[in-house]
């Protein structure tokens, strides 16, 4: 599949990199995006030359803005009064889905890593992909924030995602306040929304660097340990903890095969301190 809304490359340290690319619609999603995202996830799940994904957007003053509500909007009016509204997939009733299912890596069944580097306005439908990345790292001018409220929308979708990461009162925070307040890259950090911020031309290349660290790492030992625990919040502690096991014994055997334990410590230790 070509795709006209995203970028898709790979390098040989196993990385795969994907940019939103509608600078000119502020990178929000349309139907066309979600049907791209919902293709390249497949297409990075099953390819064994990539152990590791970077997330990011084409620059301008927006990462994303979520929604397309102009194409939306456009979609809408060509619709009968009685199936108007609702939400961006599809216009059936019975086919009607969250975009989120589309867009998310984890709503792919894509246990494989996500970087995501954030830059300008991140907001609304754009926590999709935020709350399935396994790190968020932002540029020091990212602002996040939930405008659905201010619109007359109900926000439930994204921050019931989101407060899987943050605290609930900083969920409620942006919820309630809408456009009238945003979350400033300091902050984010101290919420643990991103866990760390650097300066915009050292974004992407910093983004990189942390996927090919973990893509360095043995990938079924990585894929089963994030699976684990994404799935371990559905469930109860007992339940969580029984499913881990079952997941160890599983890969243990695949993820050992892959390295060698004695050249890892008889390598000299070199390590980040954040």
């Amino acid at each position: 599949m070509s795709y006209e809304t995203i970028l898709f490359e790979q390098s040989a340290d196993k990385v795969a990199t994907i940019t939103l690319n509608r600078p000119d619609a502020a990178n929000s999603f349309n139907r066309q995006m979600c049907e791209e995202f919902r293709d390249v996830w497949q297409r990075i799940k099953l390819d064994d030359s990539i152990n590791a994904v970077v997330l990011r957007a084409a620059p301008g003053r927006a990462w994303c803005t979520g929604t397309d509500v102009h194409a939306f909007r456009i979609s809408q009016d060509s619709l009968p009064p009685e199936k108007r509204g609702g939400v961006l997939m599809y216009e059936a009733l019975w086919n009607k889905v969250d975009p989120g299912e589309l867009l998310g890596p984890k709503a792919n069944g894509c246990w494989k890593p996500v970087v995501a580097a954030v830059h300008g306005m991140a907001c609304g439908g754009a926590f999709y992909w935020l709350n399935e990345s396994e790190i968020v790292i932002c540029s020091q001018d990212a602002t996040f924030f939930d405008p659905h409220v201010t619109y007359g929308q109900v926000a439930a979708l994204e921050p019931i995602g989101l407060r899987q990461r943050v605290p609930l009162q900083e969920v409620l925070r942006m919820v309630c306040l809408g456009n009238d307040e945003r979350i400033g890259a300091e902050t984010a950090l101290r919420i643990s929304l991103v866990t760390e911020v650097v300066k915009l031309d050292d974004l992407w290349p910093r983004a990189h660097e942390l996927a090919a660290k973990i893509a360095a790492k043995p990938t079924s030992a990585v894929q089963g340990s994030l699976r684990a625990i994404w799935e371990s919040m559905d469930v109860g502690r007992r339940a969580a903890l029984d499913m881990g096991l079952k997941y160890c014994l599983l890969g243990n055997p695949y993820g050992t095969s892959e390295v060698s334990r004695e050249a890892i410590m008889a390598a000299p230790k070199t390590f980040d301190v954040r």
